[in-house]
């Protein structure tokens, strides 16, 4: 039950909040840990380091947030669990980065749509049209819709069966922190030394992407009354490995069969054009700015009934 409470808590914060940007974030916390450690320990890129600096920093996250709740009085505990929670989930955040987007779209302000883009893709954004730039944006709402919730919420779930105290919140910072290691030495400008983080956020969001995917196809019997599921599950099915990564397609083909726009075909990172298989049907729209808002009502439902599955799973360990 406590579970159960705990959760609903951080996802209320989250959604009337949003995470709170300081240099007291964890994930910020995390972030420095892992310049430091790059700084002054693992200097050398090597395939060595990086599982070490890899290996590291899970240990330190995982310990950290074990620590901060053991010293906690009991009576606090609560607040801490909530607080670990509340800071890990990024729902609210998906949103409110990719709204002013759309509101610069709807205001033909091409100028400042690039500018917001460029925040959260890292694609070349100067030259996007309208059409490029909600491509862009949806893609990013879906295949970031597994890593900033679904696999959050699924650790939480997997680390309070295996310890209702502080198996959630252990498991679920552990996972934040092979996150953040991706997001910073798990790209190609890093080879080997990167390898260890990038191969370890794949494995970890294996499950929740696939699950998120079916859950995605499953909320468009939410989304709209003509919604064709068998149509919408056979596009997710047949596009959902057509990306270099194993996970990202799932979310993009997902929001791709229920909002029928087409996604994909590929972008220019650093000046070099790099193509990717179209997801969709030929026939689908070309998304436009309010296929964003659209875009944000399919997260908002997506991620509501993996949280309910999540509590309804969660007394099981009772």
């Amino acid at each position: 039950m406590n579970f159960a409470l705990i959760f609903c808590t951080a996802i209320f914060l989250d959604n009337i909040f949003g995470d709170s940007v300081s240099f007291t974030h964890p994930v910020i916390l995390i972030g420095r840990l892992i310049n430091f450690l790059e700084k002054y320990f693992f200097k050398k890129h090597n395939f060595i380091n990086g599982f070490l600096i890899c290996i590291f920093t899970l240990i330190i996250s995982g310990l950290t947030a074990g620590i901060f709740l053991y010293i906690l009085p009991v009576k606090m505990r609560f607040l801490g669990q909530i607080f670990l929670l509340y800071s890990a989930i990024a729902w609210r955040d998906l949103k409110s980065e990719t709204l002013p987007i759309y509101i610069s779209l709807s205001k033909n302000d091409l100028i400042n749509a690039r500018k917001f883009l460029s925040r959260v893709v890292g694609r070349d954004t100067e030259n996007l049209n309208q059409t490029e730039i909600s491509r862009a944006t949806i893609e990013t709402i879906s295949e970031n819709s597994v890593d900033a919730v679904f696999s959050v919420m699924f650790f939480a779930l997997l680390g309070n069966f295996l310890n209702s105290d502080y198996g959630a919140y252990i498991f679920v910072w552990i996972f934040k922190a092979a996150s953040t290691l991706d997001s910073m030495i798990g790209y190609e400008k890093y080879k080997l030394f990167g390898f260890t983080s990038a191969k370890l956020d794949d494995i970890l969001n294996f499950l929740p992407a696939r699950i998120g995917g079916v859950i995605i196809i499953l909320a468009g019997k939410f989304f709209s009354e003509d919604y064709d599921f068998k149509n919408a599950f056979t596009i997710f099915m047949r596009d959902r490995k057509k990306h270099n990564s194993p996970n990202s397609a799932h979310g993009e083909s997902a929001f791709s069969a229920v909002l029928n726009i087409k996604l994909g075909g590929g972008a220019f990172y650093n000046g070099i054009f790099q193509p990717r298989p179209l997801l969709g049907n030929q026939n689908f729209n070309e998304p436009n700015a309010f296929d964003i808002i659209r875009a944000h009502l399919l997260l908002d439902i997506s991620c509501s009934i993996f949280a309910v599955y999540v509590i309804l799973l969660s007394f099981i360990v009772l």
